[in-house]
């Protein structure tokens, strides 16, 4: 899986001019599933954002996490993440999930985030989505699952 993690004052996602969720400060999450990933990488996906620390403690040092903050989150499916743009013109997406594979994973790592008491709010899986945010730093950081052999899942 990969993910593209922005620090937010606050963020917000509409489908068809409808506001779908928003959020105060906190993270905005662009998530997608690539073909091989499984319930392994969405528990590790999960677990590694909840628990970054990319907010400012008192004194100003990037110390604390999301909950520590009382933040919530907000997660987009984006299955662009996976356009392979290396050749021509039009990005391939091979490597992205099928549809009834990624919608399942997106709905677990939504679930796995809230288990973590950590308030989450979420867009809809597949629509057209405007997204509107306050990148706060700003603090954009890009995660991606270890490859199959786990020996590198810290």
């Amino acid at each position: 899986m990969k993910a593209v993690v922005q620090r937010v004052s606050r963020a917000s996602v509409s489908v068809g001019g409808k506001l779908v969720a928003g959020i105060g400060p906190g993270t905005l999450v662009l998530v997608a599933a690539a073909i091989a990933d499984t319930e392994l990488e969405v528990e590790w996906l999960a677990a590694k954002i909840a628990g970054l620390r990319i907010f400012a403690d008192a004194s100003g040092k990037m110390n604390l996490d999301v909950a520590a903050i009382n933040g919530q989150i907000l997660v987009v499916s984006q299955f662009t993440l996976y356009g392979d743009c290396r050749k021509g013109k039009r990005p391939s997406y091979s490597l992205a999930a099928p549809a009834e594979v990624a919608e399942k994973l997106y709905l677990n790592f939504i679930s796995r985030l809230r288990a973590t008491g950590i308030p989450v709010s979420h867009g809809v899986f597949g629509a057209m989505m405007d997204v509107e945010l306050v990148n706060d730093g700003p603090v954009t950081l890009i995660l991606e699952t270890p490859q199959s052999d786990r020996s590198d899942w810290g």
